[in-house]
């Protein structure tokens, strides 16, 4: 008996795994494309290895219509961990800019709702960091924009890093 349990256990777990990448995989395929712009990061810890530390623009326009707590020592301790979404109008090129934080609001035509989190005092968007294979860093050092699929929770997901013209970088 004991060991059906652990087969039924074992396939239900195995289950909710392939379940989830499933729901990652079809996100990646159908999510719309937003670009988001990136933001200059400290040139010290830009390249580290195989990875490439981001920033986005984004972050700082919804770090500032964010509401402040009474104590700043407060938010910029990093205790002030909130999740939310935000409004960006994405244009003709794809790259998506601040509209507002979202409030229930209904959206335009070319409006998406993107989710974020803050952490440390910082706003982020599915990763603060984009891996890349060994010893191609100098094909990144363009990078301009990052790629996002958006599924219609507003869930991001990065799939890329784009050039000022925004043709993508390494492989795609």
């Amino acid at each position: 008996m004991n060991k059906i349990i652990a087969l039924l256990g074992l396939l239900l777990a195995l289950g909710l795994i392939n379940w989830s990448i499933y729901v990652k995989e079809q996100h990646l395929i159908h999510g719309d494309i937003v670009k988001l712009k990136l933001a200059p990061v400290d040139p010290r810890s830009l390249m580290q290895g195989d990875y490439m530390a981001l920033r986005f623009e984004l972050s700082q326009a919804i770090y500032e219509a964010l509401p402040k707590l009474e104590s700043q020592t407060f938010w910029d301790s990093g205790l002030a961990n909130l999740d939310g979404r935000v409004i960006v109008e994405i244009d003709t090129q794809g790259i998506a800019r601040f509209v507002a934080l979202d409030s229930g609001q209904a959206l335009g035509d070319k409006q998406r709702k993107l989710q974020y989190r803050v952490r440390n005092g910082q706003v982020k968007f599915a990763t603060n960091a984009f891996f890349f294979a060994e010893g191609s860093a100098d094909i990144y050092d363009a990078a301009q924009y990052g790629k996002f699929r958006v599924n219609q929770q507003g869930e991001v997901l990065l799939t890329g890093m784009l050039d000022k013209a925004l043709f993508p970088l390494g492989e795609q």
